[in-house]
């Protein structure tokens, strides 16, 4: 007979636990059969001794059907990010694929420690609603080709557990359950495709190159393994990917990005490569540089916007955002720059700071529950390479009040460091696995 004993015996002493036995612990998670000392020591467990790439698959199935897994009538895709800084692709590239004749059924996620999230970003869109129902998401994908939500209390509620006990057991490092962690979540989605973004650099969760490639391959191969077509591109994340970092600051970025009236560079492309992988992976392109060309024509057109406009009214936002959205964003009441101290190059950026640095400003969450300001965050972030003369601005800080500004201040030049000349960039995109 089954038990939560016998489970935790098996992976102490080096063995991998059945697919039935698996699927019995996720579901005992979910129901509370299992308990919180019971879940944590299975979590140490996994941590210690790992589950092997065959467990890693039935443990993130079992997570996945642990709640309800979504049915379509046809195929749908989706993107995920393991987190970074300035890091709004999702908002683009969501839009861009639903305007290239995708669907797109986007779960995701908030802030997390120094990074930013999806849901709290589109919430700096007054009246934007996260929490659909399974009804309202369908009807949306139905008629608009994409929606970008929260997952709902019935979407994989043993991760939901799991989650949390990882958090205060100090269990949260192990790739096998951050790979059924997201994996469980996004498959339940009922996905046919799907591509991951992989960060690394001093923004990133994955300092180390080694850590991030070891990252995509269990995710990658588990999502494949649970039959998902799966690819990830390993990405840079040494500095935000776009000058800003805050949650309607964001959204400007996406904004002019979309609308044509300011385009980031680094933003475009990496929407593109993403979305290109996943269309080919789909079967909606030839290859990836089909996908890729795909991707620029919905943006260049406008396709793109219109979707993301229609998008945001159908979740609750202002009917009119494409052609107002400047007056619609809040900003926040201080502003204040930040001089640079001496002529140099920069040189590196500690994108952990600036997250940590927007975060104290209120534009994340220090503890759960803590309510986000979408106003307050940095602005024109000074580039690794840009030389810099004293005195002019390596970035803008918006915030709630004077006192703020200057902590965020003294922050931000901390996470700066100026060099004599300049440095060798490192590429958008390091590597394709999968």
């Amino acid at each position: 007979m089954t038990d939560a004993r016998s489970i935790i015996a098996t992976l102490r002493d080096g063995g991998t636990p059945a697919a039935g036995d698996l699927r019995w612990f996720a579901a005992g998670l979910a129901s509370g059969a299992v308990s919180d000392a019971q879940a944590g020591a299975f979590a140490m467990a996994v941590l210690l001794r790992g589950l092997g790439q065959a467990g890693r698959v039935a443990l993130t199935e079992a997570m996945r059907d642990s709640g309800q897994v979504l049915r379509w009538d046809f195929p749908v895709i989706d993107k995920h990010s393991t987190g970074g800084i300035g890091d709004c692709t999702s908002l683009l590239l969501a839009p861009a694929l639903a305007a290239c004749g995708a669907k797109v059924p986007m779960i995701s996620g908030r802030g997390l420690g120094h990074t930013g999230g999806t849901l709290d970003k589109l919430e700096s869109i007054p009246g934007f609603r996260t929490g659909l129902t399974t009804d309202d998401l369908r009807r949306q994908i139905g008629a608009t080709g994409c929606a970008i939500v929260a997952a709902s209390a019935e979407i994989a509620p043993a991760d939901r557990r799991l989650y949390a006990i990882r958090d205060v057991t100090s269990t949260v490092e192990s790739i096998d359950l951050i790979t059924a962690s997201i994996l469980s979540k996004k498959l339940a989605a009922g996905l046919s495709a799907l591509v991951l973004d992989v960060k690394v650099g001093s923004g990133a969760f994955m300092r180390q190159m080694g850590d991030a490639r070891a990252l995509a391959r269990a995710l990658v191969d588990t999502a494949n393994g649970a039959g998902c077509r799966t690819a990830a591109l390993i990405t840079d994340m040494n500095e935000p990917l776009i000058p800003a970092a805050g949650n309607a600051l964001e959204v400007i970025a996406v904004m002019e990005t979309l609308t044509g009236s300011a385009v980031d560079a680094a933003l475009w492309d990496l929407t593109a490569d993403l979305g290109g992988e996943v269309l080919a992976l789909a079967g909606l392109a030839a290859d990836a540089l089909q996908g890729v060309a795909m991707i620029e024509r919905a943006l260049e057109s406008g396709a793109a916007a219109e979707v993301f406009g229609r998008m945001v009214a159908d979740q609750g936002g202002p009917r009119d955002f494409l052609e107002n959205w400047r007056d619609r964003l809040p900003a926040a009441p201080v502003v204040r720059e930040v001089p640079c101290p001496r002529h140099g190059f920069v040189g590196a950026v500690d994108g952990f700071a600036l997250g940590q640095a927007v975060v104290r400003l209120g534009g994340g969450r220090l503890r759960d529950g803590d309510r986000v300001n979408p106003a307050v965050g940095l602005s024109d972030l000074a580039a690794l390479g840009d030389e810099m003369h004293r005195g002019v601005p390596l970035a803008l800080v918006h915030a709630a009040t004077e006192d703020a500004a200057e902590a965020a201040v003294d922050a931000v030049l901390a996470a700066y460091r100026l060099a004599e000349s300049a440095p060798d960039l490192p590429p958008l995109v390091y590597e394709r696995i999968g």
